[in-house]
């Protein structure tokens, strides 16, 4: 079945750097109706707002990417704000789509779903079978939400009203647009810009939070956001083969893992630091693995493309382009 390039398209959160990489991926494949508000001109948290520009807007797909995200400091730091905030922005955004007729939607979820404990690699069936991590519970609650609304939506009104609202669950991601503050980012981002801070400043060494044992899974935005297009574009007749009513989701990931210490070492390779690495035990770890299991995804046919350590030469790159513009934290 062809491709409607003219098909009006609403990404939310395309400032992001999960939303902007899906835009390029449109805007790369020809797609030439693609709507975005700033949070400036629309506060997804304000149910009235959004209502006002589902109606006016009317669009015929949403990719909701928009999300309060942050790593294990913030997500501890602030857990009232990443629960509210990111329940408000799917209620509001998947409800009033179905209202104003959307009949296409994809939520973007996040590994962070899966019980600490899950199984490795963890398979889409492991939700809900246990024990969240509890530095970012709240976060995962909200995400688990998300894609129950989903699928809550397409069970009352999917053959009624021909609504097909899909989710997917990326890995931990990576790349172009991705936040450095020194805080509230990733750990990619986080050690990207620690071991280019001490290589510039002639430190003699990088501290590490935690143990560095931990095992974690990492994918480039750009490769995450082809895999979106992908699963939206999927057969509706082929996705629903694929998952269940009540199990619909789609894990996203690279494929493998590596340890903490060990990313350690590669970002310190890609930004050229060669001063000694240690690790601050004391500091909390987090899950002792994460590590998605794609092969759903990849039997659809979808495979990642970038390299983690292609990956992380292009996020240095524009670590540096973006610090010599003062905007790391935008």
């Amino acid at each position: 079945m062809p491709t409607d390039l003219n098909q009006k398209i609403y990404i939310a959160g395309h400032r992001g750097m999960v939303g902007s990489a899906i835009l390029r991926q449109l805007k790369s494949r020809g797609f030439n109706n693609i709507i975005t508000r700033t949070h400036a001109e629309l506060d997804l948290c304000n149910q009235a707002a959004v209502s006002q520009f589902f109606e006016q807007e009317k669009p015929d797909q949403v990719y909701l990417a928009a999300a309060r995200v942050g790593g294990i400091y913030a997500n501890n730091t602030f857990p009232a704000e990443f629960i509210y905030d990111n329940l408000m922005v799917q209620n509001n955004v998947i409800h009033q789509a179905f209202l104003s007729g959307v009949k296409k939607l994809l939520f973007l979820g996040s590994s962070c779903i899966y019980p600490r404990l899950a199984p490795q690699p963890m398979k889409e069936d492991a939700l809900l079978s246990g024990k969240l991590e509890s530095t970012n519970e709240p976060y995962a609650i909200a995400k688990i939400a998300g894609i129950k609304m989903c699928e809550s939506y397409n069970r009352q009104y999917g053959q009624t009203h021909g609504i097909d609202y899909r989710s997917v669950m990326p890995t931990n991601l990576y790349g172009s647009g991705d936040n450095y503050h020194p805080e509230n980012s990733h750990v990619i981002p986080a050690l990207i810009r620690r071991f280019h801070e001490a290589k510039i400043n002639a430190l003699p060494e990088v501290v590490i939070w935690g143990s560095g044992t931990p095992r974690r899974e990492f994918l480039y935005v750009d490769d995450m956001a082809a895999a979106a297009v992908f699963v939206m574009q999927l057969d509706k007749i082929l996705y629903q083969e694929k998952t269940e009513p009540m199990q619909s989701h789609i894990n996203v990931g690279y494929g493998s893992d590596l340890t903490i210490k060990d990313l350690a070492y590669a970002v310190a390779k890609a930004t050229g630091f060669q001063g000694m690495i240690n690790f601050d035990p004391s500091k909390p770890d987090g899950p002792p693995r994460k590590w998605m299991d794609s092969s759903l995804l990849n039997r659809l046919g979808w495979v990642p493309q970038v390299p983690l350590a292609q990956g992380l030469e292009i996020a240095y790159a524009e670590m540096v382009s973006r610090a010599d513009n003062h905007s790391l934290t935008t």
